[in-house]
């Protein structure tokens, strides 16, 4: 769970971001070094690969377990996240997409409360920075340019009708620094914040509970098992969480391109 946290005497210093800077595996330097959470990454890809080639190998007409799980994923994919948010008219061609990020979401996310690796990489703001501002982003502007045209595109998106036109030289600004800068930060953040937050309050409890277990005397030693419980419940809906997020933004994705691709946005 990141860097230990040190106990001085009766003090406990409590978990914090720099728990989160975990040192380089090997290289150096911030071009050169490798750490634990880039490794998990391209796991991550191994994973989700060998998992689906590996459940739709051999495919039945009544599936085993495997094969049902893989199915299930993808129809969910498909179904609940491409299909409802970009329309049953073009959501075809972007359910590989949706897919992939929904499913690589969901690894790296629950990679937090899986033991050896008890860290959700989505918690470093650089990967999911990266899938929405390298991913979503240019895929959403794009279908949309090749649909409307680009001049038509950039009327929708920041002279939508009904404007007053005395209006729109404050809002041109506004809406072309909240729809090009603002909205893929916070796409990103979202995933961001909840697994960051989410693994430093189970960190903060388990390490809480372990050192009021070992360093501190007397009947406050009783409140360790609290902290162990509090720490269970929070796995148990950090998991939870996990998946909600991946959702949240394979769906905000959709979103999206969906309303890229509509006549009006």
């Amino acid at each position: 769970m990141g860097a230990l946290v040190l106990a001085e005497g009766d003090t406990f210093k409590p978990p914090g971001s720099a728990d989160f800077e975990l040192p380089a595996i090997f290289g150096s330097g911030d071009w050169g070094s490798v750490t634990k959470p880039m490794i998990m990454v391209v796991f991550s890809v191994i994973i989700i690969l060998a998992y689906f080639l590996i459940s739709t190998r051999k495919l039945k007409v009544v599936p085993g377990k495997n094969q049902f799980v893989a199915e299930s994923i993808y129809d969910f994919s498909r179904n609940n996240i491409a299909r409802e948010q970009i329309g049953a008219k073009d959501f075809r061609p972007f359910v590989p997409l949706l897919f992939a990020l929904f499913t690589f979401i969901l690894v790296n996310n629950i990679y937090g409360i899986i033991p050896v690796f008890q860290f959700p990489t989505m918690s470093r703001i650089g990967f999911p920075l990266a899938l929405s501002v390298l991913v979503v982003y240019p895929v959403y502007h794009y279908v949309g340019i090749k649909r409307h045209g680009f001049g038509h595109y950039m009327k929708k998106e920041l002279a939508p009708p009904g404007v007053p036109g005395f209006v729109l030289p404050l809002f041109i600004p506004i809406e072309f620094f909240s729809k090009f800068f603002m909205a893929p930060l916070t796409l990103a953040i979202r995933v961001f914040a909840a697994m960051f937050a989410g693994h430093l309050i189970i960190m903060v409890f388990t390490l809480g509970g372990s050192f009021l277990l070992t360093e501190v005397a007397g009947p406050v030693k009783i409140v360790s098992p609290i902290a162990f419980l509090f720490a269970i419940a929070m796995t148990f809906l950090e998991a939870f969480i996990q998946v909600l997020q991946a959702y949240i933004f394979a769906t905000l994705a959709a979103s999206y391109i969906g309303a890229a691709l509509a006549a009006e946005h």
